[in-house]
């Protein structure tokens, strides 16, 4: 199967990625449903992979930010296609969009499981970051455009 990464244009879509979200970033903790969004999913650029079936398989979500800055957020793998590529797509889409809005970097804060991944792709550790419910340490990432 091909994988292509697409934005969410419908409420439907925006409801598949969050039920991802949940399952890979919140649920493994106990943690409700609506830690998995936020108040800037109308204004973010959420991108996604589906499967044959239309179930949302990988994801990510791109705010800008200040000062041309945007920042990658909520990027998730379901467990089943992880190491398949899936990401590094996901990850390009996002940037290429970063790009037509005209974005000079994108930061994110990257989980200790994914640093190699994003420094791979070109991003560079800036500093320790926060701790997400005192228990998963997160790392403040960049890359120029």
């Amino acid at each position: 199967m091909s994988f292509v990464a697409k934005e969410s244009k419908t409420k439907k879509e925006l409801e598949v990625i969050i039920a991802l979200r949940y399952k890979i970033l919140r649920k493994p903790w106990d943690k409700p449903l609506e830690s998995a969004s936020d108040q800037l999913e109308e204004s973010s650029i959420n991108a996604y992979i589906a499967d044959e079936k239309g179930n949302a398989i990988a994801c990510g979500r791109l705010q800008e930010n200040e000062n041309l800055v945007g920042q990658i957020r909520y990027m998730a793998v379901d467990d089943t296609y992880q190491g398949k590529g899936l990401g590094k797509l996901l990850l390009k889409f996002l940037e290429g969009k970063g790009k037509e809005l005209g974005l000079e970097k994108i930061e994110l804060h990257a989980r200790e499981n994914a640093l190699r991944f994003y420094e791979a792709s070109g991003y560079k550790h800036k500093e320790l970051s926060y701790k997400l419910w005192d228990i998963i340490q997160h790392y403040l990432m960049e890359k120029r455009l």
